[in-house]
């Protein structure tokens, strides 16, 4: 009998906690991103540039930065757009966001892209990488408000 009353509260427990997060998720704010980013390097890369995050009908300006390791060569701008998922405030945009990635573009081509921060923010990205470069590597892209 003991069994099944643990049984019933620890279900009872769990229900509540998977309630619990599903409403702090779905409290969570979404928002339009779009970056301008360079990227170079042979062997070692690195990235910069920056962009803006429209949020609430407010435009915030982005800097964008990170390092490239791994098979990197040549040189590219890539511009990307799309959504920013489960934010609260602007401010959580920023942080550090990782990624493996493989690729190669002569001339034009597409990019489209997921990546999450460590504060939950997910960025849905897609659009066009100019340049010539060939990548085989694990990317870091440090997104800041200015």
């Amino acid at each position: 009998m003991t069994l099944s009353r643990k049984l019933r509260a620890a279900l009872a427990t769990l229900i509540f906690m998977i309630a619990a997060g599903s409403a702090v998720q779905a409290r969570a704010d979404s928002g339009w991103v779009r970056l301008s980013i360079v990227k170079g390097g042979w062997f070692i890369g690195a990235n910069g540039g920056g962009g803006t995050l429209f949020f609430h009908g407010r435009r915030y300006p982005l800097s964008v930065g990170g390092v490239d390791a791994g098979l990197v060569f040549g040189l590219s701008h890539t511009t990307l757009q799309g959504r920013v998922l489960h934010i609260y405030r602007p401010s959580d945009i920023a942080g550090v966001y990782g990624a493996a990635g493989a690729g190669a573009t002569v001339g034009v081509g597409a990019r489209i892209i997921q990546l999450a921060n460590d504060k939950g923010a997910v960025l849905q990205l897609e659009g066009l990488q100019v340049g010539l470069m060939a990548n085989l590597d694990l990317s870091g892209l440090v997104i800041g408000l200015r």
